[in-house]
């Protein structure tokens, strides 16, 4: 049979069919998957869910839609090598739904990021009184600027006269005081330079400000003295240093630019998200710089003729402050025979808000500070009133985040998706969705080396009658404690007013295991970012991006490599910098990174394998030096795991590496490879690796969001038993999680509420956990009910 042959068969049949995926940790996997339905991906940590779905079909999906432009098209595209698989057959297009944060653009909100502010900007353009303008005159995006033309006219004799047409013309409606940003900033001169100190002697407190470089030539080639304290400098000088505007200078016979201090550091730091910057850059902004609401158009971002455009007397700023419930319902009031397609449009992707659990968000909110679930959720929103059908939707564990009363909502759209004739691909580790899927491929049994294989695939009922481990733990339940600890003291929390919470008054247990409770939108997070985080003792640990670059792994961020590389150096009597690709080890064909990045003009940098190294990043005359019978490559592609059997025993030994290694382990982290990139991490995995970097004496009270992001549900017990090493030992543990084992499990809960935005910020319970199934009066409380089986 021929190959379009069997592609039709394949087709026909309703099915895609993956033969000898081989991507990371895959061991030559075959599956075949339903059209049409709800298939989960199902497997411990590591096990190579992700591999399959993401870097196999749905890499491939992409690939080959991206080869259907044209050339000149894709030249602007990223360039896709082909995933290690022997044949996919039966692919659709590929939309995928992930959990990557929405950006750090301060431009970007949840209005940008969606359909909605282009619609009400179109809607205030038809309705709003008075008139002001098209829709971009709306859009703090898009400049103000004034439009003055010259009109000529010919008179007798060729003499020409000039009318100078001045009428005005609002193209934008970005405020021209802080560019559309909503917040201006000021610089506290003190911060920013030491004038005691001349140039030369590092006045500037700058990262990265070295005068040994091309800063100092620059300033000397500017004609700034170098030598002269900056006290002693005259008010030109001063001035010239700080705000100068660019101006082209000539340094050694280079064309250069001058530019002041402050102007320098308003493009190259403040155009980014805070969050977004690197740990010493951001330290330097937050000392430095003070934010504030700007006063022409109190932080809305608008032009005061965009504010005086009203439609039933609200302007589009006031819409778009609103909580999205209560724009839905202003919207649904809203009636104009002249606009009503439109209205119908914008009224279905608030309602879709409203469905989804984010009706508690604003129009206005910064996409940035979006926590990867509800990220999920706002670009889930996209499609579900899309006209596709026949296509596939990829999620990547889209229950992050929810309330089990927010994941019964979650089920119903992933169905409404199938049922609409796509098929649905869903990566997830909660019972209650995986009890919904219409096919199951549970992966393993173990985690990277250890996994990769097919251990089941079938319906849900024949994964529960497996010997999967998987199959073991789906009908898992965690029992109410039979006792509760003593709190020891209490952390006092008065008056709370953060974002949505309503002046709470609660007193937090210490000794014990708080877990805070509540819908998304409640005010968990609230209360610890305004009311705990920042108080002395207080570690939190979340699930934000580590920085560092595609060097970084976690040998190189938990420490483990220092012990490790002293080691090897001891072993074969030279320098510990041999054994590290950032410093004398490098390869100095990829400079230690591995792989050979090539530039291809306006196409994509092609990234491939160093030819030299390997891959393995270091000089092959390092790899010679070996410790226990291993070189550093091979250590460094161990998992932890492994690596914590290979530093404990016999020669190897190594104390205070096999320390760290434990931590790893006690966190669930046992299958990373030492050596892996930390941005290939997940929001959980990087959770975890922070804490057991934290696991030290230097904190009280430790604060968790969501430990049990990414777990595998034979995992949540060993994180229980994690938790309550680290209270047994004497800290405090408040947690902040939906996942009820964990609930049944605390000492003490709070819980929020009754509901999301301002439905919510209330304590509406507090005590143990068995006060709160009996009583059953919150949403927590009747899942957590269900769940125990009371």
């Amino acid at each position: 049979m021929s190959k379009s042959t069997e592609q039709h068969v394949a087709d026909s049949h309703g099915l895609i069919r993956v033969q000898g995926a081989r991507e990371n940790n895959l061991k030559d996997v075959s599956v075949e998957l339903p059209k049409r339905r709800l298939t989960a991906f199902t497997g411990v940590s590591g096990s190579g869910k992700s591999s399959l779905v993401f870097a196999t079909i749905a890499a491939e999906s992409q690939r080959m839609i991206n080869e259907t432009y044209s050339a000149f098209v894709q030249g602007f595209m990223p360039s896709l090598a082909r995933p290690e698989v022997d044949r996919l057959e039966g692919l659709t297009t590929a939309i995928i739904v992930d959990q990557e944060r929405m950006g750090a653009n301060p431009r970007s909100t949840v209005g940008t990021a969606t359909d909605a502010n282009a619609m009400l900007r179109i809607l205030f353009s038809r309705l709003g009184k008075p008139y002001v303008g098209p829709p971009t005159a709306f859009s703090f995006n898009v400049p103000t600027r004034k439009a003055s033309g010259v009109m000529s006219t010919e008179k007798a004799g060729g003499r020409v006269e000039k009318n100078v047409v001045r009428e005005v013309v609002y193209l934008g409606g970005m405020c021209p005081r802080c560019e559309g940003m909503g917040s201006v900033s000021d610089f506290d001169l003190t911060a920013l330079y030491d004038e005691t100190k001349s140039l030369s002697e590092g006045a500037l407190m700058v990262p990265g400000y070295s005068m040994d470089g091309w800063y100092g030539r620059i300033f000397s080639g500017a004609g700034l003295p170098m030598d002269k304290p900056l006290g002693k400098f005259t008010r030109k000088e001063l001035d010239k240093l700080l705000y100068a505007e660019p101006t082209k200078i000539k340094v050694e016979g280079i064309n250069l630019t001058y530019e002041g201090v402050i102007p320098k550091i308003q493009k190259s730091m403040l155009s980014k998200d805070v969050e977004a910057m690197q740990p010493h850059v951001r330290a330097f902004v937050e000392r430095v710089i003070t934010f504030q609401t700007c006063p022409e158009c109190d932080g809305t971002r608008l032009t005061p003729e965009a504010r005086s455009c009203k439609i039933d007397g609200r302007s589009i700023a006031d819409l778009c402050d609103m909580q999205i419930s209560d724009l839905a319902e202003w919207v649904r009031r809203l009636e104009e025979p002249s606009v009503a397609p439109l209205l119908a449009g914008l009224r279905h992707l608030l309602e879709s808000f409203v469905e989804i659990g984010l009706g508690y968000l604003s129009l206005s909110r910064p996409a940035g500070t979006l926590s990867g679930g509800e990220a999920q959720r706002t670009k889930m929103i996209r499609h579900l009133g899309s006209s596709l059908t026949d296509v596939t939707y990829v999620f990547d564990e889209p229950t992050i985040g929810l309330h089990p009363h927010d994941i019964e909502r979650m089920n119903g759209l992933l169905l409404q998706l199938r049922d609409k004739g796509n098929t649905v691909l869903v990566v997830e580790h909660k019972p209650e969705t995986i009890a919904i899927a219409d096919h199951v491929v549970d992966l393993g049994p173990g985690a990277g080396s250890g996994g990769g294989t097919v251990c089941y695939e079938g319906d849900v009922e024949g994964l529960r009658k497996s010997d999967t481990i998987t199959g073991r733990h789906l009908d898992d339940r965690a029992q109410l404690k039979s006792s509760v600890r003593e709190a020891s003291g209490a952390l006092e929390v008065r008056g709370a007013s953060t974002n949505n919470l309503r002046s709470v008054d609660v007193d937090i247990p210490l000794g014990v295991l708080t877990v805070l409770t509540g819908v998304a939108g409640s005010g968990k997070s609230s209360l610890v970012s305004g009311s705990v985080e920042g108080r002395d003792g207080v570690v939190v640990i979340d699930q934000g991006a580590i920085r560092g670059s595609r060097r970084s792994n976690p040998a190189t961020y938990t420490g483990l490599l220092e012990p490790i590389r002293k080691a090897f150096a001891k072993a074969n009597g030279v320098k510990p910098a041999l054994f590290s690709s950032n410093s004398e080890g490098a390869c100095s064909t990829c400079n230690g990174v591995g792989v050979i990045f090539t530039e291809l003009g306006v196409m994509a940098t092609v990234e491939s394998p160093c030819e030299e190294c390997e891959g393995r990043r270091f000089q092959a005359s390092v790899l010679d030096y070996t410790f226990g019978g291993r070189n550093i490559a091979e250590v460094l592609a161990m998992s932890v795991e492994e690596a914590a059997g290979f530093f404990a025993e016999g020669d190897a030994a190594t104390p205070a590496a096999r320390k760290i290694l434990e931590r790893l382990v006690d966190v669930g982290l046992g299958y990373l490879s030492l050596g892996q990139p930390l941005t290939t991490l997940s929001g959980g995995e990087r959770q975890r690796l922070k804490l057991a970097t934290q696991m030290s004496d230097k904190g009280e009270v430790y604060v968790l969001d969501e430990p049990t992001t990414g777990l595998h549900l034979a995992d949540v017990a060993n994180l229980l038993g994690l938790l309550d090493r680290l209270v047994d030992s004497g800290k405090s543990v408040i947690v902040i999680e939906h996942h009820q084992a964990v609930m049944a499990h605390a000492d003490w809960i709070i819980d929020l509420g009754p509901g999301a935005g301002h439905e919510g910020g209330r304590v509406v319970f507090e005590g143990p956990p068995a006060d709160l199934v009996k009583q059953r009066t919150t949403l927590t409380g009747q899942h957590l009910a269900d769940y125990v089986g009371a």
